[in-house]
């Protein structure tokens, strides 16, 4: 079993990302954050170059694994977060619908903002009724240049 080393930096003009892999899957990203090294061996150096590439506009899926732990519910938040394509927005309405739970929604707000692995469990994505926003961990401001670079290269919304 590969213990933590402790998170690894993916520098971009967007942000900066602390990264933390263990046995072999990713298990937590830091927005806005730098890890205590580099990355290291093929692993960490693909989802590093996956990453980057994501965030140049270069790459809309990410082919490395990832490993949460949370309740159920949580989890099940977390995948249908992953069934938004890219370039779209639902609410946190809609989320909740699509999860079972219609009622849900600031249950389903709060697994949203638990979910530790961002960007590639796209939280991002999840906006308040009427378009606006909402809240996001790594900042309002980060929160639309993520959405302004899926929507700029995504030939669905052009």
């Amino acid at each position: 079993m590969n213990q933590s080393r402790g998170a690894f930096t993916v520098e971009s003009a967007i942000t900066n990302l602390a990264v933390t892999v263990q046995d072999r899957a990713v298990t937590r990203i830091e927005l806005n954050r730098r890890g205590s090294r580099s990355p290291e061996g093929r692993f960490e150096q693909l989802v590093a170059r996956e990453l980057g590439q994501y965030l140049a506009g270069e790459r809309t899926q990410f082919t490395f694994a990832i490993s949460t732990e949370g309740s159920a519910f949580y989890r099940r938040v977390w995948h249908e977060l992953g069934r938004i394509p890219y370039g779209h927005t639902i609410s946190y309405g809609e989320l909740a619908r699509r999860v079972g739970k219609p009622k849900a929604a600031r249950a389903v707000g709060t697994a949203n903002g638990k979910n530790p692995i961002p960007i590639v469990i796209p939280c991002h994505r999840v906006v308040a009724a009427g378009g606006k926003l909402g809240g996001y961990g790594g900042g309002l401001p980060l929160k639309r240049r993520l959405l302004d670079l899926e929507a700029a290269h995504c030939p669905a919304i052009r």
